[in-house]
């Protein structure tokens, strides 16, 4: 009786076990097939030499990069498609990422497209308006970046009062 007990949990086990590989390899390819379509995508701007006055830097936790109004189409590819603790820093020519472990993105001012407050993303749900969400064009395709910031308010007045500078020299 005790044999037969320890065969089946034996091999339920095993089933079990197997089912978890086949579904870490159908994550696996997945993403290797997003990446594979999103290869055209251009790599995004690398920090500059010299990239201007700092309105402030901005601990915050980078959590990730969709397809413009696509909330759930995530961006695999250079590097954007990790959430991780970063650096956020408003320069008067635009924002400047700092991931560890990765090079500096940069995203000049004239791309970016809007800012302003979500509350969800993909693999992301936080209160009303916690995420900030910077929406900038990445080559030809437009994309939503998404930011929980730690100082949130000091984050998007730098981003909106920069923006609204701007675009007030450009009338």
């Amino acid at each position: 009786m005790l044999r037969g007990s320890l065969v089946d949990k034996t091999v339920s086990a095993i089933i079990v076990l197997a089912i978890l590989v086949v579904a870490l390899g159908l994550m696996v390819l997945g993403w290797r097939a997003r990446k594979r379509r999103q290869s055209t995508l251009p790599a995004p701007y690398a920090a500059p030499e010299v990239a201007g006055n700092e309105y402030g830097t901005f601990e915050s936790f980078y959590v990730a990069t969709t397809i413009a109004r696509e909330p759930l189409n995530r961006v695999a590819v250079h590097g954007l498609g990790f959430r991780a603790r970063c650096d956020a820093t408003v320069t008067d020519s635009g924002l400047l990422i700092a991931i560890g472990g990765q090079p500096d993105i940069y995203i000049p001012l004239t791309d970016i497209r809007e800012v302003q407050r979500a509350t969800w993303t993909i693999d992301r749900v936080v209160e009303e308006g916690g995420l900030i969400l910077i929406g900038w064009t990445l080559g030809e395709t437009e994309v939503d970046s998404y930011f929980r910031a730690e100082e949130p308010e000091a984050f998007l007045s730098a981003l909106t009062s920069l923006r609204a500078t701007t675009e007030s020299e450009s009338k």
